[in-house]
């Protein structure tokens, strides 16, 4: 070849390749994939990632937009624009799977795009960006070629629930606070209409307080934030979880004069009723769009929100298909607590003060269940449903135990003497059992657990105790008392020191319980104490007759007054020590937490700051488990396993006792 030639031809090519550098031709001869090593924590920031953890569509959504080609109509996906999701919901060549998810995204990004805003002006377009969300996730969830279970493994069906469940959330939050205020019709089930959409509520699976049709807050679960709670209990599946709060003056009612109830045999103002539900209480709501097939349910604008009680319900049937039911079992007691203002309450209700309590009330943590067995707390001395905070949290968040048994939780003044509140306590159980179950037939209204904590071990134990062998009486017989006084005082009381076990009580246990008093009480600080605690105006009114002298007066200064609950504590008080020896029932199995301050010395001559050892030990318990720890035993972990060992042991032995509940009389 012509070396001219050939140098020619390099001289052209060298002269035409900056014309060709944007060409394909050459971009041919250049890798086209390229690859980079990813750490563990962005791989699974990208597999997982979504609107809803890093505020910017998932990896999924942005997938399906580019293939289907809607660069043009989506050019910045971390900005919401209709017109994207217009486009989108056009694009038939994308499986359905993989647009309704990516749309159902897409319109959750649009709603927290919109101003928040209580009017209906301002609410509207968030709710209906909200609905649409809860739509194309409902349309995929339910209407796609493959069924929930087939997907159960896989990431991207677990963020199109959580669409859904929150767009459920804030949608019937937004419906109820636009309802607020206005009557309910059709039975609560009132059709509410919000531009296109037609909405329907309903409450029906849902035990509402007489007199009370709705709730009068809405509060999301997910928005709330505890301390003091060691752990929150809730149950995946579908649906929002919420916090209603029934009656947000429930507490209210338990003090003033209104509320008050008269001395035992003596008439006093009409008593309302000694129990309620806890004010606070768990739903779940769905929401069911009409329609059978994925074009109806994306055509229509026209669905049900329904409220269901988790405590109830744990799956319910969605197009066909059995599905688990959300629940949050923290939530509403959590929230109750902290706005309860028990802890000053009971202070104010020791002192005797206007605003304290005056009478026991009994708390269900749920609405009443007949098919589960009841358990009983009874918090201490200058305490209230705040000690069982921990304790009665992890009893309902174990499953298998919330399945078997509802607790109800007593709040009680504990500045009465500890016959008194026994008295009441147990009435107040017994007048709620035979109010919800008159024939007793129902499994809540036998087989009880106890479970009391100092002071309210002490009433626990004389509420599955028996004084038919008259020894409290003969308390009144050696008393400083004329003849005719402890005539009166023997007519009067004999409520208060004649009784039998209660029935219904088969299991009790017993934590950092003073059986035989402490020492504590009948030192300086205590006599102080005992001093400056005030007993309810109605005890003193009703039995001033029985016991003259200066009710407030001191005991060390030699007048007569009635004993406080701090006098009842020390261990020579002469009730205290007479109760200790009253005999247990033969039915009863019961059991002893017992705390004691330091690991060091004998176990007999230890404390818990407060109560020996010698006083919280019970002679024939089924077990005792000795815990490290201060008198607020019940507080910690330990004490929290060893509860719930004692209780899954009788459940354990719960078929054993069905026999013998069957089994015919003799």
């Amino acid at each position: 070849m012509n070396p001219r030639s050939i140098g020619g031809r390099l001289l052209h090519l060298l002269l035409v390749a900056p014309l060709l550098a944007g060409c394909s031709v050459l971009q041919q001869f250049e890798d086209r994939v390229a690859v980079r090593p990813v750490q563990p924590g962005e791989y699974i920031a990208r597999k997982r990632g979504d609107i809803l953890t890093s505020g910017r569509p998932g990896q999924a959504t942005l997938e399906t937009i580019r293939v289907a080609a809607l660069d043009g109509a989506c050019p910045r996906p971390d900005k919401p624009s209709l017109e994207c999701i217009a486009a989108l919901a056009r694009a038939a060549a994308i499986e359905d799977e993989r647009r309704l998810s990516a749309l159902s995204e897409l319109w959750v990004q649009q709603a927290l795009s919109l101003p928040t805003g209580t009017q209906d002006g301002a609410a509207e377009p968030r709710l209906g960006a909200w609905l649409e969300a809860a739509r194309h996730a409902y349309a995929y969830l339910f209407f796609t070629g493959r069924k929930p279970g087939q997907r159960a493994f896989e990431d991207r069906q677990t963020q199109v629930r959580d669409y859904y469940n929150l767009a459920v959330q804030e949608a019937a939050v937004i419906l109820f606070a636009r309802q607020h205020g206005r009557a309910p019709a059709d039975g609560g089930g009132a059709l509410i209409r919000a531009g296109t959409w037609a909405i329907r509520t309903d409450l029906s699976r849902v035990r509402m307080e007489p007199g009370l049709e709705r709730p009068q807050e809405l509060v999301p679960a997910s928005a709330l934030a505890f301390s003091g709670l060691r752990s929150q209990y809730r149950r995946d599946g579908f649906g929002a979880e919420l916090v209603a709060v029934i009656d947000a003056d429930a507490d209210a009612s338990l003090r003033g004069p209104a509320a008050r109830a008269g001395a035992p045999g003596r008439p006093g103002p009409q008593r309302s009723a000694a129990w309620s539900a806890m004010p606070y209480r768990a739903l779940t709501a769905l929401a069911h769009f009409q329609g059978r097939t994925i074009a109806e349910v994306l055509s229509t604008h026209a669905l049900t929100i329904t409220a269901y009680d988790p405590y109830e319900h744990d799956q319910i049937t969605l197009n066909d298909e059995q599905v688990p039911l959300a629940g949050h079992f923290t939530a509403g007691y959590g929230l109750w607590l902290a706005r309860s203002g028990f802890a000053r309450q009971s202070i104010q209700a020791l002192l005797g003060r206007k605003l304290g309590i005056d009478r026991p009330h009994l708390y269900l943590m749920q609405p009443y269940d007949p098919g589960r067995r009841v358990i009983v707390m009874i918090h201490g001395l200058a305490s209230s449903p705040d000690a069982w905070v921990n304790m009665a949290n992890e009893i309902m968040g174990d499953e298998t135990l919330r399945r078997h048994y509802q607790v109800w939780q007593v709040y009680y003044p504990t500045n009465l003497p500890v016959a008194l509140s026994h008295f009441q306590i147990r009435r107040a159980v017994h007048d709620a059992l035979r109010h919800f179950d008159p024939g007793s037939a129902a499994p809540a209204s036998r087989d009880m657990v106890l479970i009391g904590h100092s002071m309210g071990g002490l009433i626990a134990r004389l509420m599955v105790s028996s004084a038919k062998d008259g020894s409290l009486s003969r308390l009144i017989e050696e008393g400083t008392f004329d003849s005719g006084q402890k005539q009166r005082l023997q007519a009067r009381l004999a409520p208060l020191i004649d009784f039998a076990p209660m029935p219904e009580a088969r299991r009790a246990v017993f934590l950092a319980a003073p059986h035989r008093g402490t020492p504590i009480a009948r030192r300086r600080l205590g006599l102080l104490l005992a001093d400056i605690i005030r007993l309810p105006l109605t005890v003193l009114e009703g039995l001033a007759d029985l016991i003259p002298g200066d009710a407030a007066g001191s005991a060390a200064a030699g007048t007569k007054r009635l004993p406080n609950s701090l006098d009842n504590l020390r261990d020579d008080d002469r009730f205290v020590r007479a109760a200790a020896e009253l005999p247990i029932s033969p039915q009863v199995r019961y059991h002893s937490i017992i705390a004691r301050a330091t690991a060091d010395g004998a176990l007999a001559d230890t404390d818990d700051g407060l109560v020996p050892y010698r006083s919280a030990h019970l002679p024939g318990a089924i077990s005792e488990k000795v815990i490290v720890s201060g008198h607020s035993v019940q507080e910690t972990a330990a004490a929290i396993l060893e509860l719930r060992r004692i209780l899954h042991a009788d459940l354990a032995e719960q078929p054993k006792r069905d026999q013998f509940h069957a089994a015919p009389a003799p």
